[in-house]
């Protein structure tokens, strides 16, 4: 297979890239290979792509895979995709905004592999939409800004522990693949990125009794990071500052804490608590 160079393929087309779309094209053909090793493809996967650029990384995944989906947002890629990749037969091109996307569409009844270079700008949305609006995939393998990657695998008791942690590590299991230095893109972004690859649970990390709550609660635990748990939950406004010491009690979980030490488990306790006295 010849490879795609993405400077040569840039230079060709004369490609003018759209700061507003975040747009930061990989060059490092080490990355690469790791993203698709790291994904480990075979001839039975279908894999959803978000944000081809100009083909380099899609191009690998089309030798790969039985199918590859790409969504790309930016229709001045279309024709340079089309051309590039003209020969696979394996190719769906689809020129939409990734988040307006139902996914359901075309996974079907196959469980999909994600795989993506994902513009900073959007990396928490289109986790949380793949994550929580239940489809069916394996794996989800991307490359992300450095600070988020860090955040997403954050043990607690850490500063880089939030709900975004939580979120992701209530479906999945966090797997550091490898570091990306800025001058490994085009143009080169003020940052270091990540590859990161999350493969989902057979089934949710642990159980609560309702899901919402349980998201409302963490994300008040961790917008007042420097308050402890009670007055935290008590700025809610849900419970009576007396019933709220019951939940706790009930719960067994000291509500001194803050957030940032309470496990996923925990937080599940809590809203369970809270809930039953509702």
């Amino acid at each position: 297979m010849n490879k795609l160079n993405t400077k040569e393929l840039v230079n060709k087309y004369g490609f003018k890239f759209t700061k507003s779309l975040g747009q930061n094209f990989l060059t490092d053909q080490s990355v690469l290979d790791d993203i698709v090793n790291s994904a480990k493809l075979t001839k039975d996967d279908v894999v959803i792509e978000i944000g081809p650029g100009v083909g380099t990384l899609t191009k690998e995944l089309l030798e790969k895979a039985k199918k590859v989906y790409s969504i790309e947002l930016d229709s001045s890629l279309v024709p340079i995709l089309q051309e590039e990749l003209k020969e696979y037969d394996n190719f769906t091109l689809i020129n939409k905004d990734a988040l307006k996307v139902d996914f359901n569409e075309l996974i079907k009844d196959e469980k999909v592999k994600f795989v993506a270079n994902l513009p900073y700008y959007v990396t928490t949305p289109i986790i949380a939409k793949i994550l929580t609006e239940g489809y069916n995939f394996d794996s989800l393998t991307i490359m992300i800004q450095k600070e988020v990657a860090e955040r997403i695998g954050a043990e607690p008791g850490t500063k880089e522990y939030g709900s975004l942690s939580i979120l992701v590590q209530y479906y999945c299991d966090v797997e550091i693949v490898r570091y990306v230095s800025s001058n490994a893109f085009i143009p080169q972004p003020k940052v270091d990125s990540i590859v990161i690859k999350l493969l989902k649970l057979d089934k949710p990390r642990t159980e609560m009794k309702d899901y919402t709550l349980f998201m409302k609660i963490v994300r008040q635990s961790f917008n007042m990071r420097r308050k402890t748990l009670r007055n935290g939950i008590k700025s809610m406004k849900i419970l009576s500052g007396e019933m709220i010491d019951k939940a706790f009690e009930n719960a067994g979980i000291d509500g001194g804490r803050r957030g940032e030490t309470l496990s996923i488990e925990e937080f599940a306790q809590l809203s369970d608590a809270i809930l039953d006295l509702l």
